[in-house]
């Protein structure tokens, strides 16, 4: 039976301390699990596995990229109508122990937290609340340009404000106290310090500020905190029960180490009780295999919205990089629609291909880089080309600071 969370406010003191998993001596260390009962979901649901030649070459292949790129953990689920399930859990949850994976576990989502507030901001659309061509300047004041940059651009990732992980009093701040707590305001500053980098609307750029203020403009509206109002609006009416924006360092068991490069002097650090504060709205979520299963669905067919406002959030738009494009607050990469995100120590791919009705899952803890690649896209390049030769997930290699690396 898998556990249930907590209440949300009863997380900061019951969730601080940091945890493992715990010690099994059935199967060596980093040999992969199989997992004889699949998730059960709903409606187009595999209730069997894949061929088990096919369910071979995906082990090989998800073990190849592990080695190849330093991958300590993986756990990937893929579920394809008509072929059946696929359920790993490869590897190691903590260096020093030798630990196994397991699928059980929660992880930090990163960048995925943008397709939650994006569905929190899109349902003040439905509610007639907000429009998606208002100025943000109507809500958050001081912007820069902040008369002629529209809610649209934010959630397009096409403001032209500067992001403010890439500012490098930012980064040393962050990096010189890993559990320091940030407000939005306080990383906002760090941003609103340099010039806008283009026109609104002129091309992409990925840039958490667009998100922290997609934040505030959720809380402006509604009177709520914002993980409260995601707790409300979207994670129970889409019934993810595993799934939380954080108050600061707090991670519910279990879960694995994360280890990271993403430090000061460029030595791997374990990074699993940073404070991931300072992502916030663009970043700082927390799931589950289960719970993102179903997440990539609802927020690829629009589940949560109305029809007109689902067509809006897919309208993907170029980000220069071929075979990429980005909605509100989504992306479409080989024809799977979702996210993918990155935060210090972790990294998770979350995306669903309608024209298959396939669902794939990733999370790993690491968010070191190989040969320049994000090791989640590996994998999930891997898999894709095994199973969906037509439709290869392949998400261009992030700049350093930029994209979904150290932001998520």
């Amino acid at each position: 039976m898998r556990r249930r969370i907590p209440a949300r406010r009863a997380l900061a003191t019951a969730l601080l301390a940091v945890s493992v998993l715990a010690p099994t001596t059935a199967t060596p260390a980093g040999a992969a699990q199989v997992l004889a009962s699949p998730y059960e979901v709903d409606d187009a649901c595999p209730s069997h596995e894949l061929d088990p030649a096919l369910a071979s070459r995906l082990d090989k292949a998800i073990e190849k990229v592990r080695r190849q790129a330093g991958i300590p953990g993986v756990v990937a689920g893929l579920w394809m109508p008509g072929k059946g399930s696929y359920v790993r859990a490869t590897g190691v949850a903590d260096k020093a122990t030798g630990e196994r994976m397991n699928k059980d576990v929660f992880v930090r989502i990163g960048s995925e937290t943008k397709t939650f507030t994006a569905t929190a901001l899109l349902k003040l659309v439905d509610d007639g609340r907000v429009g998606l061509d208002d100025p943000i300047s109507r809500y958050v004041p001081h912007v820069p340009n902040g008369s002629r940059i529209t809610l649209r651009h934010l959630a397009e990732m096409r403001s032209g404000l500067f992001p403010y992980t890439d500012d490098a009093d930012f980064q040393h701040d962050l990096l010189s106290d890993p559990q320091r707590s940030f407000t939005p305001k306080q990383v906002l500053a760090y941003g609103f310090k340099h010039k806008n980098t283009f026109a609104p609307g002129a091309q992409f750029q990925y840039s958490n500020t667009n998100f922290v203020l997609l934040g505030l403009v959720v809380e402006k509206v509604s009177g709520h905190r914002l993980a409260g109002f995601i707790e409300k609006r979207v994670l129970r009416p889409a019934r993810l029960s595993h799934t939380l924006l954080p108050d600061s360092s707090e991670f519910p068991r279990p879960h694995p180490h994360g280890y990271t490069n993403q430090t000061l002097t460029g030595e791997v650090a374990d990074s699993t009780d940073w404070n991931p504060s300072w992502a916030w709205a663009a970043g700082a979520m927390i799931s589950d295999l289960h719970d993102l299963r179903s997440w990539a669905k609802t927020v690829a067919t629009g589940t949560l919205l109305s029809p007109e406002t689902q067509a809006q959030r897919l309208k993907m738009l170029p980000t220069g990089h071929p075979g990429t494009s980005y909605g509100l607050g989504i992306f479409k990469s080989g024809g799977w629609i979702g996210h993918n995100g990155s935060i210090p120590g972790y990294e998770t791919v979350t995306v669903y291909l309608p024209s298959k009705k396939a669902t794939l899952v990733l999370m790993i803890n690491t968010d070191i880089t190989y040969q320049g690649q994000e090791p989640s896209s590996l994998l999930a390049r891997a898999i894709t080309e095994i199973v969906t030769p037509d439709n290869v997930y392949d998400r261009p290699a992030p700049t350093r600071w930029a994209g979904s690396t150290l932001l998520p």
